[in-house]
């Protein structure tokens, strides 16, 4: 007997998420409000490809024959490693890198997109989301950085995070690299260790002092016993590194008179500490930051994966990066951004209640009652004159001989009206409009079959030249309803 062919199994890769028409109406919707204020600060889109050269993405990305570790890398037909990306700033760098010649500087632009990151996924850690990136190219001065704080803060507010559940932190990474000059580890020689080292004070908020001193010596086991190596620092210098992001062991150098610069500024207009504050113990992950970084984090408590109550914490961060294009050009061209994590930003909101996408309401259905050519014509034009009359409107598309399946699927969709016409209808030129809402809420009152067979709940005949007026009388009942009951 001839084998049965195994069926291909239906999976989805791990630490990748499909999307709901929710999710993607509650984003877009996030992310307008984003661009707005962008634009409102004089910023302009632009949009790069999700896969750069790998090369181009910047030296702190392993130099093998296979240079897949933390990223996703192909060979093109050439051999060229390509790798998509990882963030949105260093192929920004490259596109300005090779149109520096026609791009007027400072350049002031922003993007959101896809970013990817080959690391092993886990809760809320995901190999694939989108970021959504501010950046300003070609300005040296920190009244730059200051800007960029100030757009995070306004922000914030306009998605409708009220001060006092936010705030802007901000610090200098010259500040941090006096204190990693003076445990010896300045120069190229060092830059993989320092690196651990930056990853380790950024960790800060989430494994707190303790965490941070064990990824500063020998390393840390978490739960999973999974064991991160340390950066292997002796008592001393850890002791030092503590004291500078506790805030009490900062140097004077040229990062503090910048960040007393800023403070000047957020001061002059407006900003205080309750919206944006100095503090020493940000410093953002990545090697190629070279003056101000800053974070937006959020203060309220929610719970976690675990049942534990947190801090919800950064939903964003950027800094000073001057070297990214000077890798390419060999000049120098300062520039500073921010990126905002655009799921983990929505799901904050979702937690106060600031995104409700509920107003989007499913079609109107135009049930079908007969299949012929000129019949399916006719109810098509129904559904054509309530799209433009800009009714949100769908004609049934399944077997239209099997009626009761047309009311169930309005009813799994949510569908607020249906439109019947059979022949009776047609004939006398009139069409039966179901307010499927209200029917529910009456089927649910009413016990018995005789009751409902003489009732006909929410059901009304009108003529078809009154179909527009009817149906959008029965959407204005509708939306008040739903406002009365938000209200009480």
């Amino acid at each position: 007997m001839a084998k049965k062919p195994n069926k291909l199994k239906a999976r989805l890769p791990r630490g990748f998420v499909d999307r709901s028409a929710e999710d993607i109406r509650a984003t877009d919707e996030m992310l307008s409000r984003i661009r707005a204020v962008y634009e409102q600060y004089g910023f302009d889109p632009v949009e790069t490809p999700a896969f750069e050269y790998t090369d181009c993405l910047g030296k702190f990305l392993p130099d093998t024959d296979r240079p897949n570790a933390g990223v996703f890398s192909v060979q093109d037909d050439d051999e060229q490693w390509m790798s998509l990306r990882y963030d949105l700033t260093a192929p920004l760098a490259r596109h300005v890198s090779e149109n520096i010649n026609e791009i007027q500087l400072p350049y002031r632009t922003y993007r959101a997109g896809w970013v990817f990151r080959n690391e092993k996924p886990g809760p809320g850690r995901f190999r694939q989301f989108m970021q959504f990136d501010a950046d300003t190219v070609g300005a040296p001065g920190v009244q730059a950085d200051a800007e960029m704080c100030m757009m995070m803060a306004d922000t914030m507010e306009v998605l409708g995070i009220p001060r006092g559940q936010y705030v802007i932190r901000v610090n200098n990474r010259k500040v941090l690299d006096g204190v990693l000059d003076s445990i010896g580890l300045g120069g190229e020689d060092q830059a993989e260790r320092r690196l651990i080292v930056l990853r380790a004070i950024d960790k800060l908020d989430k494994f707190g002092v303790e965490g941070v001193r064990l990824l500063l010596g020998e390393g840390r086991k978490d739960e999973s016993g999974d064991f991160t190596k340390g950066a292997g620092l002796d008592d001393t210098a850890i002791d030092n590194i503590v004291a500078f992001v506790s805030g009490t062991g900062s140097p004077e150098n040229e990062g503090v008179a910048e960040l007393n610069a800023m403070a000047s500024i957020f001061e002059s207009c407006g900003y205080g500490e309750d919206r944006i504050k100095i503090d020493p113990s940000v410093v953002r992950g990545l090697e190629y930051y070279t003056g101000p970084v800053y974070e937006a984090e959020l203060l309220f408590d929610v719970t976690n994966e675990k049942g534990e109550v947190v801090q919800f914490g950064s939903v964003g961060g950027g800094g000073r990066y001057d070297g990214l294009v000077k890798r390419f050009t060999g000049r120098d061209v300062p520039a500073t951004g921010f990126s905002i994590g655009v799921s983990r930003l929505m799901t904050a909101l979702k937690n106060l209640g600031k995104l409700d996408t509920s107003d989007v309401l499913a079609p109107v259905l135009v049930t079908v009652m007969d299949g012929d050519v000129e019949a399916l014509g006719r109810y098509q034009k129904m559904a054509q004159d309530l799209r433009n009359a800009g009714i949100r409107a769908e004609m049934y598309q399944g077997n239209w001989k099997k009626f009761g399946n047309q009311l169930k699927y309005a009813d799994r969709r949510g569908c607020p009206i249906a439109i019947i016409q059979g022949s009776d209808e047609r004939d006398a030129g009139e069409v039966q409009i179901k307010d499927l809402i209200e029917g529910k809420r009456l089927s649910e009152e009413i016990a018995d079959n005789v009751t409902w067979r003489e009732s006909r709940p929410a059901q009304i005949t009108v003529k078809e030249a009154d179909l527009l007026t009817a149906v959008k009388s029965i959407l204005d009942g509708q939306a008040e309803d739903r406002k009365r009951a938000s209200e009480g």
